[in-house]
């Protein structure tokens, strides 16, 4: 099946953004208290929920400090094969 809209890095990058800052209010926690229990500075959790921005070690500190690292570790786990091809190629 063709995909007929595909999101952009960038759009996603934002929702991921997103979720975190979505997140880290629902925890009740500031951005400052956010760099502080994750060793990542204010300017980029400050920078990476408005833009999206932000490296994945970065990244990958914050979910750490949100205490949803797991989220992370899934990540490419449950991919479904898209062809018959894709099958041939994992046996190989």
């Amino acid at each position: 099946m063709i995909n007929l809209y595909q999101k952009t890095w960038n759009e996603i990058n934002k929702e991921i953004a997103g979720n975190v800052r979505q997140l880290r209010k629902r925890k009740k926690i500031t951005q400052n208290e956010l760099a502080k229990k994750s060793g990542v500075s204010f300017a980029s959790i400050k920078r990476f929920e408005q833009t999206g921005e932000i490296s994945l070690q970065s990244l990958t500190k914050i979910a750490i400090a949100l205490n949803v690292e797991d989220e992370l570790e899934t990540l490419f786990t449950s991919v479904p094969f898209s062809s018959i091809e894709e099958i041939i190629n994992e046996q190989s």
